[in-house]
């Protein structure tokens, strides 16, 4: 793949048409005045049929496992059918272009359909998907994914204090808090992640377990949203979990094994894949501001655009530019093959975007210099909305180690 094709470019255009008459007219309220970003989302969702096609996609899931006469049993044929490139591009383009005005839109969104109803789509009991997946892949309902904690860092497993015990009647009492977490304040389906209490079991050893909990179950109560450098639109809270009964219902996959520290790995994986094209959308819109306002803006009777200092962090912009899309374009390529990237790769991919998008944001200020320190100029919230790549999904400094393990066999 090297270029956009004609429908792509067609819903290419739609899209960036939709986000410039409802997300731009509303960008001071979701990214500064608190107001939640779901029913923009939902809009969107429905102006482009997300909700019909992400319908279909589950009836024809839910109906293969029923002939199958087992839970999850259809889940190694249609990984190995691969994927569509054609969707993998229409999944794609939505986040370049809502990432060009509101990075937070995609983090609010891709948390709630892809992370929190893709875990149970892709490890619920065939119960758990008929129960909370739709709504979750819909946003008919908010989701999230809790797995950070207060202490815990970039080990999220080794710190974790959240524990699960058996209640000796087939569930669970879950005490703990979760922190950092997106549309923790707002969702209404919370995938936990956290450890099981078994006696004489170091808390180090112990098992991750995984559950579906609702908003409004006793003992877990949600805070409200954080205040943040960036990403505004993206509304991030506490959790905190005071004796909240599970029943065996919740139990994520229906057992203690079924969605453990693997199944929270490989949500990593999918979140890493995205941010390139968070990156891109990021990038695209700071190369655009900037090149306009280089043309425009006059110092010594000249336009700031003539002068070399100038052209050369245009130049940097562009060439990150073109190896993000080609990055994107090969992740397309891939998923059309069947096939997966390594975790150096989708590694390598994640550290290159984080560190290209902010590059490439700060470099964006200083062409616009003081007007580039304003509000207005917009360029000043590119560049703290993409100081959060760097941290979110594994931080550089974890990419840098995930790599280096993969590649020389210590993973």
């Amino acid at each position: 793949m090297i270029e956009w094709n004609e429908q792509q470019q067609m819903i290419q255009k739609m899209v960036r048409d939709f986000v410039s008459k409802e997300v731009v007219p509303n960008l001071d309220d979701i990214e500064y005045n608190g107001v939640p970003p779901y029913d923009i989302l939902r809009k969107m969702i429905k102006t482009f049929g997300m909700d019909v096609m992400a319908k279909e996609r589950f009836d024809k899931q839910i109906a293969r496992e029923k002939a199958a006469g087992a839970d999850g049993a259809t889940d190694a044929s249609s990984k190995k059918s691969g994927g569509s490139s054609e969707q993998a591009a229409m999944t794609m383009i939505p986040i370049i272009e809502l990432c060009r005005h509101a990075q937070g839109l995609v983090t609010a969104m891709g948390v709630s359909m892809g992370l929190a109803g893709g875990a149970v789509m892709g490890k619920g009991t065939l119960e758990q998907k008929e129960r909370w997946a739709l709504p979750l892949l819909t946003l008919e309902k908010v989701g999230a994914w809790a797995i950070s904690e207060p202490n815990s860092g970039s080990d999220a497993f080794g710190q974790m204090k959240t524990v699960a015990r058996r209640d000796g009647q087939g569930g669970y009492i879950i005490n703990g808090s979760k922190t950092w977490i997106t549309n923790g304040p707002y969702a209404d389906t919370i995938i936990l992640i956290c450890k099981l209490d078994e006696e004489g079991v170091e808390p180090r050893d112990r098992k991750i377990v995984s559950f579906i909990l609702d908003r409004g179950m006793p003992g877990l109560e949600q805070s409200k949203p954080f205040k943040k450098m960036g990403i505004g639109s993206s509304p991030t809270g506490e959790l905190f979990l005071s004796d909240v009964k599970a029943g065996p219902e919740r139990l994520l996959g229906g057992s203690e094994t079924a969605y453990g520290r693997s199944g929270a790995k490989a949500t990593f994986m999918q979140e890493r894949a995205g941010v390139a094209a968070m990156a891109l959308g990021m990038v695209e819109r700071a190369l655009e501001l900037s090149v306009g306002y280089a043309r425009d803006r006059q110092q010594f009777g000249r336009p700031i655009g003539d002068n070399q200092l100038i052209q050369l962090k245009l130049a940097k912009m562009e060439v990150a530019r073109a190896n993000l899309q080609n990055m994107v374009f090969r992740y397309i390529e891939l998923t059309g093959a069947g096939k997966q990237m390594t975790l150096a790769e989708a590694s390598a991919m994640k550290l290159y975007a984080a560190q290209a998008a902010m590059e490439v944001a700060t470099e964006a200020v200083q062409v616009h210099g003081g007007y580039g320190y304003m509000r207005e100029s917009r360029v000043e919230q590119l560049m703290r909305d993409a100081k959060i790549l760097q941290i979110y999904a594994g931080t550089d400094e974890m990419q840098v180690i995930a790599i280096a393990r993969d590649l020389i066999g210590r993973g």
